[in-house]
């Protein structure tokens, strides 16, 4: 195996994905507000590429609405717990694959494309614009493309304030200027926003939503999960209503980059 794999692996193999979406109310902030939007764009008979599956939250709700579900994840065990949740009647092939190389798949297959993981493992530019090409190249003209992506500021707060690690963050981890150093000893790769629209632009599609698709749930997340259903309800319309104001994205720990290809 190389550097990356061992190190996506070592991790993935010891951390509950399965339940990362579903466990709390914060979790749950993220999962309802990416399926809000890509909902928006689905139309029936159309076909979905999944790529970064982990274990296939995303996937399995839309093979389980009827929906033809291609999914690829880097990690054969997130792979394994995908295919031993399938249900009966699902239409979803799932592979162990790498966002780098979709050469599996032909140009413009796909009419919806997601990409709601390799950007948190990708450390150079040369990889992440490689993926995104790879992501446009495979989904039909006129299609829709999805791309999460992790923020630089939401490091600085959810891992470096909150765990305590803010003297060897500040040593190794993060530049002069407190943007994060994406390397593959630091497990995640992130952004400052402006910078990933940037990179975006380079490629030939239309902008339509940059989301924040958690917000500032998981920095007080304390007060989110302690919610009753009712209460939480109302957070999540708060959220909903707010998620693309570029004013509250900065410290959102993911984020949600759709596009149309031309």
């Amino acid at each position: 195996m190389t550097n990356r794999e061992n190190i996506i692996n070592d991790f993935y193999n010891n951390y509950d994905e399965d339940s990362r979406l579903t466990r709390t109310n914060h979790d749950r902030v993220e999962f309802i507000t990416t399926t809000h939007y890509i909902d928006r764009f689905l139309r029936p008979g159309m076909r979905i590429l999944e790529v970064g599956a982990g274990t296939g939250r995303y996937s399995l709700h839309y093979a389980r609405l009827g929906y033809q579900v291609d999914a690829i994840d880097f990690v054969q065990h997130n792979i394994d717990v995908l295919q031993s949740n399938v249900e009966q009647g699902m239409n979803i092939t799932a592979q162990q694959g790498d966002a780098l190389d979709l050469s599996r798949f032909a140009d413009g297959t796909f009419d919806v494309t997601l990409v709601l993981g390799p950007l948190y493992h990708l450390y150079t530019e040369q990889d992440q614009d490689r993926a995104i090409a790879e992501a446009i190249r495979v989904t039909r003209p006129g299609g829709i493309v999805a791309i999460a992506y992790l923020t630089s500021d939401s490091i600085m707060v959810d891992w470096a304030l909150d765990d305590h690690h803010l003297i060897t963050a500040q040593n190794t981890d993060f530049d002069e200027n407190f943007r994060i150093i994406n390397t593959e000893e630091g497990v995640f790769a992130a952004f400052y926003i402006n910078e990933f629209c940037q990179m975006m632009g380079n490629h030939n599609i239309t902008f339509l939503h940059n989301v924040a698709t958690d917000g500032l749930s998981h920095h007080i997340r304390d007060r989110i999960d302690a919610l009753p259903e009712e209460e939480f309800e109302i957070w999540v319309r708060y959220h909903l209503s707010t998620c693309e104001r570029i004013d509250l994205q900065g410290y959102s720990n993911h984020m949600l980059y759709i596009c149309r290809r031309n």
